[in-house]
């Protein structure tokens, strides 16, 4: 019988949500080497605890963050908080030799990041993660196998956007709009990813910030007392006396870059996108061919084969949901062509963190704090780039 490994999550909001899912599902549809163990969710609020954990099916539950680091019990720490606080709960972790699993970005700052990876240097034998969970889309992961077989030849172009409309006048000062809480707006929520991506799937390096925009549209917002823990904004109650706060991070960034191979690169994120929901994406080309992702229909890679005689060129669907054919994940789920959804790729996430803790390679490479890092230093030399209107060298960041 595989060994239990106790769990323990900070955080209990929607992040919270999802990673108690994937906790409890796992074990469910993955044959692990270890047996996940759901054994106590930390959030400020006790009333809510009171129901969260029975609920999403934890054992216990505490409002004190450090009880999950002082539990000899507890083996692995999730990290499920506002990007502030990253740094202190993930290092107390690392301490206390547990292995660290820690939602993205790494942190708010480059300083706190940096810290971080240093913690995850000295304590070697702590293994950690970081939840950049659309790797764990079957089309994504497939994409990189495709790219790392050599099937779309020398990348030329990558074009990534992440576009969503939530964020408009009418969306209160939530803590995601403070940069002391979050450290940046759209760039760290939504960018963060696309870069992981473009990294992930081309398995090259960026190299260089060409030119970059930063723009805060909205700059003052309703503070609503009693939505502080809601963080879609969504669902943020508009309740308690009216009154504005300015937001202090960005709406809007884009930004050109280079890749190691020297491909060329456009990025975009945004919350202000109306009529976008979800379009998290990327299309990549090459020189044998290209690659395209769209978030919104996640069962599907579209690609194009310019190998093919050119009468039979043409962008082609593939539904990457056969498990028999060896797309990514899909033997763990249901038969061809029937979809899975947004929570399934915090579910993958999780077999692969349990694949490594048990001692097992995971379906495709697994970020950690080092590979993290390298995200975040994109993310900073993008708003060194914008606000002092220069390309940025990312050799020239440690």
């Amino acid at each position: 019988m595989p060994k239990p490994l106790p769990v323990a999550l900070i955080g209990s909001k929607f992040m919270g949500r999802t990673h108690s899912n994937a906790y409890a599902q796992v074990g469910k549809f993955f044959d692990l080497p270890v047996d996940p163990v759901m054994h106590t969710i930390a959030a400020r609020d006790g009333e809510d605890l009171k129901k969260f954990a029975p609920r999403w099916g934890w054992q216990h539950h505490t409002t004190r963050w450090q009880d999950v680091c002082e539990n000899d019990d507890i083996q692995l720490v999730d990290v499920g908080t506002p990007n502030h606080v990253h740094k202190e709960q993930a290092i107390a972790a690392l301490e206390a030799g547990k292995h660290v699993a820690c939602e993205k970005p790494l942190a708010g700052t480059l300083d706190d990041a940096r810290e971080m990876l240093a913690a995850a240097k000295k304590h070697k034998k702590c293994k950690t993660f970081v939840w950049y969970n659309y790797r764990r889309c079957p089309a994504v992961a497939f994409a990189h196998q495709l790219v790392k077989e050599g099937r779309i030849g020398k990348v030329y172009h990558v074009r990534a956007r992440y576009l969503q409309d939530w964020g408009g006048p009418d969306t209160p000062l939530l803590w995601r709009f403070q940069g002391k809480v979050a450290g940046s707006g759209s760039h760290g929520d939504l960018g963060a990813h696309i870069i992981d991506m473009v990294r992930f799937v081309t398995g090259e390096k960026i190299t260089r910030i060409e030119g970059a925009i930063e723009e805060t549209f909205i700059k003052q917002r309703e503070i609503i007392e009693d939505a502080g823990g809601e963080i879609s904004g969504r669902g943020a109650k508009k309740a308690g006396k009216k009154k504005k706060g300015r937001s202090t991070v960005d709406d809007c960034v884009l930004f050109l870059a280079r890749l190691s191979g020297g491909a060329a690169c456009s990025f975009e994120a945004t919350r202000l996108a109306t009529g976008n929901k979800n379009v998290n994406g990327f299309e990549i080309n090459g020189d044998k061919g290209s690659v395209r992702f769209n978030f919104e229909r996640m069962t599907e890679l579209e690609w194009y084969d310019a190998t093919l005689p050119e009468k039979l060129q043409g962008w082609s669907t593939i539904n990457v949901s056969n498990g028999d054919a060896g797309h990514p994940y899909a033997q763990a789920w249901w038969p061809t062509a029937h979809a899975i959804g947004y929570e399934h790729g915090f579910i993958n996430q999780a077999a692969d963190m349990f694949r490594v803790l048990g001692g097992k390679k995971p379906e495709v490479p697994m970020p950690d704090f080092a590979d993290a890092y390298e995200t975040q230093k994109v993310l900073h030399a993008v708003i060194e780039c914008a606000r002092n209107h220069a390309p940025v060298k990312l050799s020239d960041i440690q």
